[in-house]
């Protein structure tokens, strides 16, 4: 039923996030010192499977049509959205128009002097422009594409009623063991684009993008460190990023987006000495802010 074996890791991961979920609600720790790690654990799966999200939105898992369906309702309940909203401001916005006035997630969006400010303010800054671009789109869509509206209906309606549902039944663990970590999902599948376009050169075919290279890093997220070469080819399976990336990439590289460790990368970036710098190590300045422009016709910006 998989296209690609290697999404049994991804499937495996899906499993272990619902069972831990599932696990934390019955058993309910009650202590801080247990429950704390336990649902920074679960964030992480849910990020992780925010992940997932986005490598099925470009390359699905299952050959059946209806399994690769049903699996993006199973999705949404991971990630805390629909997973069809992931379309417009991710693959027909800042795919098309990789840092451009088109991009909904351009990081030129914010300009503090103070480095971890713009990474914090930065999902703050876009979020607005991603939920219009979603609804926009979705509307756009039930005209169009109705069977693309039906299913992020379905996605949306499963999630909510779920959503609902936990909170009645008990509401602190809904929040703590559910919305929680969704929050976490969703700030962190956005705030990364900050780290791997930010002071790169999005008019160069190689240099548009920075690469997160470590093995264990990518073994956990399925290789989402390989973002140059996942922009040239957006459709490749995860699996055949690292490859594809030392073949027709790296060659290309300058060797400052080819990063060993995203966490030392971090705190070199926002921490210290936590300068704003471009890709090839001189101080970066944005541009100044321009209004978002719409990156299809029907869209007003």
């Amino acid at each position: 039923m998989l296209r690609y074996q290697a999404d049994r890791r991804t499937l495996g991961f899906v499993i272990a996030y619902f069972l831990l979920v599932a696990a934390l609600w019955v058993w309910d720790p009650g202590h801080w010192y247990i429950t704390v790690p336990a649902v920074m654990i679960v964030a992480s799966l849910s990020w992780m499977c925010a992940v997932i999200t986005h490598n099925t939105i470009h390359c699905a898992i299952f050959e059946s049509r209806a399994l690769n369906k049903a699996f993006q309702v199973v999705l949404t309940l991971t990630y805390g959205h629909p997973v069809s909203s992931y379309v417009s401001g991710h693959n027909l916005s800042h795919h098309m128009y990789t840092q451009q006035d088109r991009d909904v997630m351009r990081t030129t969006k914010v300009a503090y002097r103070w480095n971890f400010l713009n990474l914090m303010m930065f999902v703050p800054k876009v979020g607005g422009a991603v939920t219009k671009g979603d609804f926009a789109f979705a509307k756009l869509m039930r005209q169009q594409r109705p069977r693309w509206f039906k299913q992020f209906a379905i996605e949306g309606i499963v999630l909510l009623l779920l959503t609902v549902g936990l909170f009645i039944l008990d509401w602190r663990k809904a929040l703590v063991y559910w919305y929680l970590p969704h929050v976490w999902a969703a700030w962190g599948i956005i705030a990364i684009n900050f780290l791997q376009h930010d002071g790169c050169d999005e008019s160069s075919p190689y240099n548009h993008s920075r690469n997160f290279v470590g093995r264990v890093f990518g073994w956990f997220t399925f290789n989402n460190g390989f973002h140059g070469i996942h922009h040239m080819h957006p459709n490749m399976h995860w699996s055949l990023l690292r490859d594809a990336h030392e073949r027709e990439l790296k060659p290309h590289l300058h060797p400052a987006l080819d990063q060993p460790s995203i966490f030392v990368y971090a705190w070199k970036t926002f921490i210290w000495p936590g300068k704003r710098i471009t890709y090839d190590g001189k101080p970066y300045t944005p541009p100044p802010p321009v209004p978002d422009q719409s990156w299809f016709p029907e869209a007003k910006p």
